[in-house]
């Protein structure tokens, strides 16, 4: 039985229009009212449009946000976030400046960016927030995460070189085909050990929870749970480690994803029932 699925959400609940189809809200709707606890698993932050998917997914459940850097209740503040420690954000910062790459610094429910190039200026507009460039020493609060928004022409360079303090992880947006965002959280901190945090809160065994992702920053949770489902759209990485792959983003293929879950779930009632 399904118990928790848990969304990614660019290239899977929101396509390349920017917008999360009909269809899919409706099925969103019809899973919760089945039982089953929708959870967003994205590298977004906790505010902005994500944190209005998260509230109209399951307003009263935990989400995980950041790449697992934040684990938030949206409907109370709770959090279980875990901070990248300072010296590794004075490395980051001075990477920064040295290279002229475009460094995004998070807290829980705020941002910092000192860049005003086009694509951080974009960047905003996907978060839904205004654009305010500002020094990162105005940011207020432990940093949870960072991000680089890079050329995908400089991407590998920037994965190549570790820092054994941090986790680094590649993803990508539809509705900004040009850059790769390389998301960096505390080492060993990722969107599985996040999902294994809300299972733990809800009480429910990660093989009861179905994860529905596209991008290689989600191989690891799709790894770990009972039922990895793939976007058409989604890596080949992301493929292989599936057991079913449903519609593109851009057909709705989410909502096919929360039928699955939907029916697995009567088809264990219904044996459980018999038995």
């Amino acid at each position: 039985m399904i118990d928790l699925v848990c969304v990614d959400v660019d290239g899977t609940l929101v396509g390349s229009g920017g917008v999360v189809a009909d269809e899919v809200w409706a099925a969103a709707e019809r899973a919760r009212a089945a039982g089953i606890r929708l959870a967003v698993c994205s590298g977004r932050p906790a505010f902005g449009l994500a944190r209005g998917y998260a509230e109209r997914l399951d307003g009263e459940g935990w989400h995980v946000f950041q790449n697992g850097a934040s684990v938030v209740r949206v409907a109370t503040g709770e959090s279980r976030s875990r901070s990248i420690a300072p010296d590794a954000v004075e490395r980051l910062v001075a990477a920064a400046g040295a290279t002229g790459r475009i460094l995004e610094l998070y807290t829980d429910a705020d941002y910092a960016v000192e860049s005003t190039d086009e694509r951080a200026v974009r960047h905003a507009g996907l978060l839904g927030v205004p654009f305010r460039p500002r020094p990162f020493s105005s940011l207020e609060g432990p940093v949870v995460r960072a991000q680089w928004l890079l050329p995908h022409a400089d991407a590998e360079a920037v994965l190549a070189q570790p820092d054994p303090a941090l986790h680094l992880s590649h993803s990508t947006s539809p509705v900004m085909p040009d850059t790769s965002f390389i998301n960096i959280t505390p080492h060993g901190v990722e969107k599985a050990t996040a999902v294994s945090a809300l299972a733990e809160a809800y009480g429910i065994s990660m093989r009861r929870v179905m994860m529905v992702g596209d991008g290689l920053n989600d191989v690891g949770v799709l790894r770990a749970v009972g039922w990895p489902v793939a976007m058409q759209n989604a890596e080949p990485e992301v493929h292989a480690v599936a057991r079913r792959v449903v519609g593109h983003v851009d057909r709705a293929g989410l909502a096919e994803a929360l039928e699955l879950a939907m029916d697995l779930r009567r088809t264990e009632m219904r044996e459980s029932s018999a038995a």
